[in-house]
C-alpha cells in the first residue's frame, strides 16, 4: 500500500524547499523529492528581494541568511567598463550588505545570499518545522490524478527502485525543464531564446589587486561589438561567476574559449581555475495555466525569466507562500475551492509583468548592441575623447537604473479582481517599478509600520487571518464568532496607533494569512458570514456589506 501525504513537492531548488518550509511552519506535513543531490555548483541566484526576506523574517530565519557565507563587508556597487584596467563607464554605487539600511517601507532590506548559500539556509527551515521530509536523488516517474487524490511514482536513483506515494497534492517546482509541467501538457507562452549564455564559476584569490577597477559586485563589459560579457562576486572573496553573453544563435564554447573570455574582460594575462561550466537560454516565458486538478506549478515551472533584476527566485518564493496557506487550509478543513483556483488568479500576472520586466531589463543592458558606442572611446586618452566616453557612460547608467531600483516589484504587486479578494471600491494605484507607496485597498501586502522597537506590522502576520482593528469602539464580535463557527482561523489586533491607522485608512482590515489584505472597511461587514465564506474561497459574492 503506497504512503499517503498530505503534499508532495517535486525540486528541491529555493522555491521547492520554501514550500516545504512555508507548509511546516503551518503544520502541513510534505515530502520533496529532488532527482539530483543537494549541493549546487552553479547558483542559478544571489539575490534575496525585499519580499522574500520578509518571508524570511517570518520564518524566524534572517539571522541563518545573514551569517550563510557571503562575505557582507563585500560593496555591491555595478560598474559598465570596456575591461577590468580598460575604461569604466559608469556605475551605480550600492553598500556593503551589512550597511544597507532598510526602506520606510519594510522591517527588512533586500540581501545578497547566492543559491548555494540559501538552499542550505531553506533546507535546515524545513527540516525544523518537523513536518517536511527531503529525500535528495528521488526523481519523479510519473503520477495520476484521481480527483480526490493524486498517485505518484518515484525512483531512487541509487537504489534503482521505483515506489509509489499517495498525496493529496502535487505541485511541480521543478525547473524550466519541469516533468510535471510537461506531464501535464501546459504550454508556456512568450520568448523562448532570448540569449544562448555560457556561464564560467571561477577562482582567483586577490582579484581585486590585478585590475585598476574599483571593486564591484557586478561589472558588465562593453567592447566595439556592444556588451559581451558580465562578471558578479558570488561569495565576495575567491569565487566569481563570468557570463559570456551569446545571441540567439545555440552554440558550444570550449574552456579554451572561456578562458580567452575571462583574459580578455580582466584585460592581463593572470591565474585563476575554473571550476564548472554551464551553458545556459534566457527565457521569458509563463505557463498558460498553473493548475490542472490537485496539481500546480510553482517557480521556474511556471514561469521562465532573465536574472537581469533578480525576479525569479523571489517571484517563485512569493508563489511559495500563496499557495502553501491555500493547500493548508484545504487539507485542514477550512478552505474551499475557490481558495485553490485563486493561485493561479492572482500569480500569473505577477509573473507576467515581472518576466516582462526581466526582458526589458535585458534589452537595457544590451543596449549598446544595437546603438554601439563609437569606436575612439576604446583607443585613447585625448579630452575629446575622455568626454564622449563620460556622455556614453552616463547614458547608459541612467538606462540601467530601473533594474538596480526595483521596490515597486517586488512589494507593489496586486491581487486585482482575485475571487477571494473584497474591493471597497478604491482606485487602483498606478503600479511602478522604481518607487513604492504602501496602501492598504485590498489585494495589496499589508504595509509596514513600526508598532514597537523591533516590531512591525508585518510581524503580526502569518499563519492565520488578521483582524486589525484600529478603533475599539468597533463591535467586531460578529465577525470573530462567524469565523469561529466555520473554523477558519482569526485573531484580532487592537491597535491604537493614529499613524498606523492613518495608513492602512479604515479602522478595520482583514489581512489573510499570506499577510494581503483580504478585506477593510469603516464599519463592521452587515454580513459576516458572507465574508469569511468568500476570504476562504467557500463563496463569492458578486456585492458584500
Amino acid at each position: 500500500m503506497a504512503d499517503r501525504i498530505p503534499v508532495l513537492i517535486v525540486g528541491g531548488g529555493p522555491v521547492g524547499l520554501a514550500l516545504a518550509g512555508d507548509l511546516g511552519y503551518r503544520g502541513v506535513k510534505s515530502l520533496l523529492v529532488e532527482a539530483r543531490g543537494g549541493t549546487i555548483f552553479q547558483p542559478k541566484m544571489d539575490m534575496i528581494g525585499i519580499r522574500s526576506m520578509e518571508f524570511c523574517r517570518r520564518w524566524g530565519i534572517t539571522d541563518d541568511v545573514h551569517s550563510a557565507g557571503y562575505n557582507r563587508d563585500y560593496i555591491q556597487d555595478c560598474a559598465w567598463v570596456t575591461n577590468l584596467n580598460g575604461y569604466e563607464f559608469g556605475r551605480e554605487e550600492f553598500p556593503a550588505p551589512k550597511d544597507e539600511k532598510n526602506p520606510l517601507q519594510s522591517p527588512e532590506h533586500r540581501e545578497r545570499c547566492p543559491q548555494n548559500f540559501f538552499d542550505p539556509v531553506l533546507k535546515r527551515f524545513a527540516g525544523s518545522t518537523g513536518d517536511s521530509e527531503i529525500r535528495y536523488r528521488t526523481e519523479l516517474v510519473s503520477f495520476v490524478d484521481h480527483g480526490d487524490h493524486v498517485t505518484a511514482t518515484l525512483r531512487d536513483r541509487v537504489a534503482d527502485t521505483t515506489y509509489d506515494v499517495e498525496a493529496d497534492f502535487l505541485v511541480g517546482s521543478d525547473g524550466g525543464d519541469s516533468t510535471v509541467r510537461n506531464r501535464l501538457g501546459i504550454e508556456m507562452s512568450g520568448e523562448g531564446a532570448l540569449t544562448y549564455t555560457s556561464n564560467a564559476i571561477i577562482e582567483c584569490d586577490g582579484l581585486e589587486d590585478l585590475h585598476t577597477t574599483a571593486p564591484a559586485y557586478r561589472y558588465i563589459f562593453i567592447g566595439p561589438e556592444g556588451t559581451w560579457a558580465t562578471l558578479v562576486a558570488i561569495n565576495g572573496r575567491d569565487h566569481w561567476r563570468f557570463s559570456l553573453i551569446g545571441d540567439e544563435t545555440q552554440r558550444d564554447v570550449s574552456e579554451d574559449e572561456m578562458r580567452a573570455a575571462v583574459v580578455r574582460a580582466v584585460g592581463r594575462e593572470f591565474d585563476f581555475t575554473i571550476l564548472s561550466m554551464l551553458p545556459w537560454v534566457r527565457r521569458q516565458l509563463v505557463a498558460d495555466s498553473y493548475r490542472s486538478g490537485r496539481v500546480f506549478l510553482a517557480g521556474d515551472s511556471a514561469h521562465l525569466t532573465s536574472p537581469t533584476g533578480g525576479f525569479g527566485m523571489n517571484t517563485g518564493l512569493l508563489d511559495a507562500v500563496n499557495l502553501s496557506w491555500k493547500l493548508a487550509a484545504v487539507i485542514q478543513g477550512w478552505g474551499g475551492e475557490v481558495l485553490l483556483d485563486s493561485y493561479e488568479y492572482e500569480q500569473r500576472p505577477i509573473a507576467i509583468r515581472n518576466v516582462t520586466e526581466s526582458g526589458d531589463n535585458l534589452r537595457r543592458m544590451l543596449g549598446p548592441r544595437v546603438a554601439k558606442p563609437k569606436p575612439e572611446v576604446f583607443d585613447d586618452d585625448s579630452p575629446e575623447t575622455e568626454a564622449a566616453r563620460r556622455e556614453y557612460g552616463d547614458a547608459y547608467t541612467e538606462a540601467m537604473k530601473r533594474e538596480w531600483h526595483s521596490i515597486g516589484i517586488h512589494l507593489g504587486y496586486v491581487y486585482e479582481g482575485s475571487p477571494i479578494v473584497v474591493p471597497d471600491g478604491s482606485p487602483m494605484p498606478p503600479l511602478t517599478v522604481q518607487t513604492y507607496e504602501q496602501n492598504a485597498r485590498p489585494g495589496s501586502r499589508a504595509p509596514h509600520a513600526w508598532l514597537a522597537e523591533d516590531r512591525s506590522t508585518l510581524d503580526e502576520f502569518g499563519k492565520e487571518f488578521v483582524l486589525m482593528r484600529f478603533d475599539g469602539g468597533i463591535d467586531t464580535g460578529d465577525l470573530t464568532q462567524a469565523a469561529t463557527d466555520a473554523g477558519i482561523p482569526l485573531r484580532l489586533v487592537d491597535i491604537d496607533n493614529a499613524e498606523v491607522r492613518e495608513l492602512y485608512g479604515t479602522p478595520l482590515t482583514l489581512v489573510r494569512p499570506d499577510g494581503s489584505v483580504a478585506w477593510r472597511g469603516h464599519d463592521a461587514p452587515a454580513d459576516p458570514a458572507s465574508l469569511v465564506r468568500r476570504v476562504a474561497g467557500r463563496q463569492v459574492l458578486a456585492t458584500l456589506g
